[in-house]
């Protein structure tokens, strides 16, 4: 059986494309390009919603609460050999009133939930902390300026040391993908381009060879 790997997250995952309010094709989202670069032991599984959240619920829009959905997401999967949990940029929102430490913790619920689904072969949680791309200043003057509100790129920069600790924290693995995404899209500034989900996709791959030899070796010792 292939390896399943869930990668859970919002319109970044889905794949938006800002330039027309579209979806990317198959060949340019990062988590098909991370299948591609996996190979064929691989099942990538994409369960990106545009708009979801950590665990907030949004007065506008129903049902995208990540804690809500986490568990019948997973069960649907099963068995999971690996969680990619990549949300943040949706919680920064003004109506929710977040700082970049409460949207932490509302990370740490969902990966706690998350561990604690009988979803993980031989039982073993396996979950992987993704910091989104920081939304830049210049959202502000973008058309979704007005419905994000204020602060949204200021929080969006706290979160990477803020998920690290809850990674570290919960004995998850940490990935931020400012290290390797230099821009968002100049239309919103929150969107990543065809550009950003190539470099996204080729970090994550090689992150998760790594975890991958790690447990191998691992094995090999016991």
């Amino acid at each position: 059986m292939k390896k399943h790997i869930v990668c859970f997250g919002d319109s970044n995952t889905h794949g938006y494309r800002a330039e027309d309010n579209r979806r990317y094709e198959e060949d340019k989202r990062w988590t098909r390009l991370l299948e591609t670069y996996l190979g064929e032991d691989c099942l990538v599984l994409e369960e990106g919603l545009s708009g979801r959240t950590t665990c907030f619920s949004d007065p506008i829009h129903e049902g995208l609460s990540g804690l809500d959905y986490i568990y019948p997401c997973l069960m649907s999967h099963e068995p999971v050999d690996l969680l990619v949990i990549m949300l943040g940029t949706n919680d920064t929102k003004e109506r929710f009133g977040a700082s970049a430490a409460c949207i932490a913790l509302g990370m740490k619920r969902l990966a706690e939930k998350a561990m604690a689904t009988d979803c993980w072969r031989h039982r073993k949680p396996n979950i992987l902390i993704v910091t989104p791309k920081n939304i830049e200043e210049e959202y502000e003057t973008s058309p979704v300026g007005a419905t994000m509100g204020r602060g949204c790129a200021e929080k969006s920069r706290g979160l990477g040391e803020e998920y690290q600790k809850i990674a570290e924290l919960l004995g998850c693995h940490y990935f931020d993908a400012n290290t390797v995404v230099k821009e968002n899209n100049k239309i919103d500034y929150m969107h990543l381009t065809e550009e950003g989900h190539r470099a996204l996709a080729e970090a994550l791959a090689e992150k998760i060879r790594g975890l991958q030899d790690t447990e191998n070796s691992q094995k090999n010792r016991c």
